[in-house]
């Protein structure tokens, strides 16, 4: 872990002379430090510093074409000021609260270079200083151990050659205990709060002490497995396939890691749960949200009216208002949205499900319902307010997020204070996690109706969990699929494509179309030429299409050569070639630079934004923006994700890709007024039906398949799901009991999903 044995790194000492820009969220930090009488311009992740500093960093020199001589600190050692002089800089910069330059003068004067010493050592004595209680000078003293711990805590991580940014974290959760709980528990690290690798944890465990067959270690090696699948989808896992995991991965019989699990779990932050006579282990955040989804819903479906009146009248009224024939399925879903509590509206594209939730949300606001719209991201409420005509905001606006405890989600709305509605709708529910649908019912009031819409055979949120899915296989609520394709849609081969791949049928590739094109390439770099070219050129000259509004580029797979990293690389060079005018920051992965386009790829809530003179927080996993400013001096840059101006820190660069071209993962709840999609080669298990069909469905009024007529035949063929390992569906059988609703068939209890 320790970078300092790298031979191109050096390393300077110096005081600080000024800071230019500091982070206090990650470390990050720009100083200017008077090194040998010099100064030099240091940027790094160096933590709280402040004026009159001494600092040892390593890292290595770089020329910036601008700004000249820089440092750039991989690593950096605080050591408190020595001289009267800088001991006075130090203090009157503010980093002790109450202490200012006037107090900072008067300490100095009385105590010279012994300032430090007293106030740590004999803060009493602060009181021979005219104007400085004993209340005052026990609370200076107070926030100066603060500060010595939190640079004990940041120098212990620089020491052992990790991200300064981690030591903010574990300060921020555990403050002066933290480096007392690191050595006792160097495992807490991996805390999805903290986020350090478990084989850095690993690291650092044997710098400490001997943990190889610790209960400390098997339960972080549990709950680390756990937490990575949870980024992959699922929400538990079989306790099998667990212990085999976890053998591996700690070099442990699986008696020894099964022994630590069922030693009171729920104390180690774990669940267990059986189904089937099967056992499943899951993380406790994730079965209290799931569990509290499927109570939820038996209550609602309990407490919930069912009128029972057929409003077929009030439809009728309100095609002749709207010019409008309702198809029967449409006239259905309008009934059972009116006369019930709860109901799920599904069905692929063109098939009326924006005309139909017009008119219940219509209807609904007709019978004096306060309705509240939303949806899972910022570009999906946008379409559904454009398509609609009804306002709509991210669930995440609409609960107001708020930054919890180090980077959590937390809401002000919640079963204390509900939100101020009789009827929500959720738009694109594919893409709704176990986490969020927990805390989008927790701030529901108990009789407010709940409309989920969305496309079942779309791919499954971004986070943990299956719940669309999971709530449609359970039987157990009130379903209306919409089939038919309407007659205008029926003339767009997007539409008519993707009907054929979703029922296993080829897309017509052979046909010309307006909005449908195949281009065969069979290699890989004529893929990629063809690629880049619809983009840059062919596209924006035929169609005037926006390469960076417009057109979004989609492959199934980061990796490979026509995966988003190669296609990202080339169309950037093409889109955004480097320029003397414009600044850029160089990564492992890429170059960014002013106006180039990005993605999020991790949702962060503290992150601060504003919007036509509004100011919010949270960028989410999939936001795309565009870099408008790039200052490397600063660090900072400034993004702009669909009219939200947010400033980020050159360190927070992590959390950032290029988006000329994004994974169809990635693009779920938005649509492109045309997507290129290169389908040639790749690893088998990301090819299928579904994420076809998916990529197809992302575009507004142009798709152009590039590759392998082969491979798509083979992808609509595969109709491997993306099959998550979930409790919701079993939880809601349990809660309903064999209660199912009209029209809901009942299916045979099967494992887990």
């Amino acid at each position: 872990m320790d970078r300092r044995g790298s031979a191109q790194l050096k390393t300077v000492t110096g005081t600080v002379d000024s800071v230019t820009y500091r982070n206090n969220d990650n470390g990050f930090a720009v100083i200017v430090l008077d090194h040998g009488g010099e100064p030099l311009t240091v940027v790094g992740e160096l933590g709280n510093v402040e004026e009159g500093e001494e600092l040892e960093l390593t890292g290595s020199f770089s020329s910036h074409p601008r700004f000249g001589m820089q440092f750039k600190a991989e690593a950096c050692v605080h050591s408190l000021p020595q001289t009267a002089s800088a001991i006075q800089r130090f203090l009157a910069g503010g980093i002790i609260k109450g202490i200012g330059p006037v107090t900072a003068a008067a300490m100095v004067k009385r105590f010279r270079e012994k300032t430090l010493d007293i106030l740590e050592n004999e803060p009493e004595r602060l009181g021979e200083i005219q104007g400085i209680s004993l209340a005052k000078a026990l609370s200076y003293s107070s926030e100066f151990k603060k500060v010595i711990g939190f640079r004990a805590v940041l120098d212990y991580f620089s020491g052992c050659g990790l991200s300064a940014s981690y030591g903010v974290r574990v300060w921020r959760k555990y403050g002066a205990s933290s480096l007392e709980l690191i050595n006792s528990n160097p495992y807490i690290l991996c805390d999805a709060s903290i986020g350090l690798p478990f084989n850095s944890a690993e690291e650092l465990a044997g710098r400490i002490g001997e943990f190889s067959d610790s209960r400390i270690r098997i339960i972080a090696g549990v709950r680390y497995i756990l937490l990575e699948n949870s980024y992959a989808g699922h929400s538990c896992l079989p306790l099998n396939k667990l212990l085999d995991t976890g053998s591996k991965l700690l070099s442990l019989d699986r008696d020894k890691i099964l022994e630590a699990i069922e030693d009171e779990p729920e104390v180690n932050g774990l669940y267990i749960a059986k189904s089937n006579s099967k056992s499943y282990i899951m993380l406790k955040e994730l079965y209290v949200a799931e569990d509290y989804i499927a109570r939820r819903l038996s209550i609602m479906n309990t407490l919930a009216y069912d009128t029972r009146i057929n409003y077929d009248d009030v439809i009728d009224l309100a095609e002749r208002e709207h010019g409008i024939n309702y198809a029967k399925e449409q006239r259905l879903a309008i009934n059972t949205a009116l006369s019930k509590g709860f109901m799920i509206l599904t069905g692929g594209p063109g098939t009326g499900k924006t005309t139909a939730l017009e008119a219940i949300i219509s209807l609904l606001e007709q019978q004096g319902l306060r309705v509240m719209i939303c949806a899972p991201t910022g570009r999906a409420a946008k379409r559904i307010s454009d398509l609609t005509g009804y306002e709509a905001k991210t669930i995440h606006r609409l609960l107001g997020v708020r930054p919890g405890q180090n980077g959590s989600m937390s809401f002000e709305h919640n079963e204390l204070n509900p939100l101020e509605c009789d009827a929500v709708v959720i738009d694109e529910m594919s893409m709704v996690d176990s986490l969020l649908f927990e805390a989008l019912l927790r701030a529901l009031g108990i009789n407010c109706k709940l409309i989920m819409v969305g496309d079942s055979d779309q791919l499954p949120s971004v986070g943990a969990g299956n719940v669309l899915h999971d709530l449609i296989k359970s039987g157990r609520l009130p379903v209306i699929s919409l089939t038919e394709i309407f007659r205008q849609a029926s003339q767009s081969a997007i539409v008519t494509n993707a009907h054929r791949i979703v029922k296993g049928a080829m897309p017509e590739l052979s046909r010309s179309f307006d909005d449908f094109f195949f281009l065969q390439r069979l290699d890989f770099e004529s893929a990629m030429s063809l690629t880049v070219e619809l983009c840059t050129e062919r596209l924006p000259n035929a169609y005037g299409f926006s390469p960076i509004d417009d057109i979004q580029v989609l492959t199934p797979t980061r990796k490979g050569p026509l995966g988003t990293v190669e296609l990202n690389k080339r169309l950037q060079a093409e889109l955004n070639p480097p320029s003397k005018d414009k600044s850029e920051i160089k990564t492992l992965l890429y170059t960014f630079r002013t106006g180039d386009k990005v993605m999020q790829i991790k949702n962060d809530y503290d992150l601060e934004w504003k919007k036509d003179g509004e100011k919010g927080s949270g960028i989410f996993n999939g936001d795309i923006g565009v870099i408008r400013m790039l200052n490397r001096i600063l660090g900072i840059m400034e993004i702009d994700f669909d009219g939200r101006l947010c400033s980020y820190s050159l360190s927070s660069l992590e959390n950032l890709e290029l988006a000329y071209a994004a994974t169809v993962h990635k693009s779920q709840g938005s649509e492109f007024e045309a997507v290129i999609m290169p389908i040639l080669g790749g690893f088998d298990k990301l090819y299928f039906r579904n994420l076809l069909y998916t990529a197809v469905t992302r575009a507004k009024r142009l798709i152009v398949l590039v590759g392998s007529s082969k491979r798509i035949e083979y992808m609509v063929n595969n109709n491997r799901r993306m099959n998550r390992y979930t409790l919701l569906e079993t939880l809601i059988r349990e809660y309903y009991g064999n209660n199912a609703p009209d029209g809901a068939s009942e299916e045979d209890e099967g494992v887990l999903s």
